[in-house]
């Protein structure tokens, strides 16, 4: 088992956590935007969160389970950030970099829980 500092998923989601709390931090005291930076924080946070319960995991279904959660939780924040961009709080050009790690991660995940579906 690789260790966290060598898993990919976990480096990439509280990179992206981090983003998601300056983010939050500049829509809160420069846009005055509260609702939906903090929809966006709390499902962009909660996708690193998941993925690190997910090593502790009980069992595969477990694992599974909880990648499912983060999974999930990357979707939403992809549409936080979509609205955040459609309502101008956030230019295309702002938007477009979070979207991209987003995706990426959404990508990575899927592709976890495909690999694991051989397993099961």
């Amino acid at each position: 088992m690789k260790t966290e500092n060598e898993n990919i998923i976990l480096q990439k989601a509280k990179a992206f956590a981090i983003r998601c709390v300056k983010l939050h931090q500049y829509l809160q005291k420069d846009k005055k935007e509260y609702c939906l930076s903090n929809q966006m924080i709390r499902s962009g946070t909660s996708i690193g969160a998941n993925a690190k319960e997910a090593i502790r995991a009980q069992s595969l279904s477990d694992f599974r389970s909880k990648l499912y959660i983060s999974l999930k939780e990357a979707s939403e924040t992809e549409y936080w950030l979509e609205l955040l961009r459609d309502t101008e709080y956030l230019t295309t050009e702002q938007a477009a970099n979070m979207l991209d790690d987003c995706i990426e991660l959404i990508k990575i995940i899927t592709s976890i829980l495909k690999s694991t579906e051989k397993q099961a």
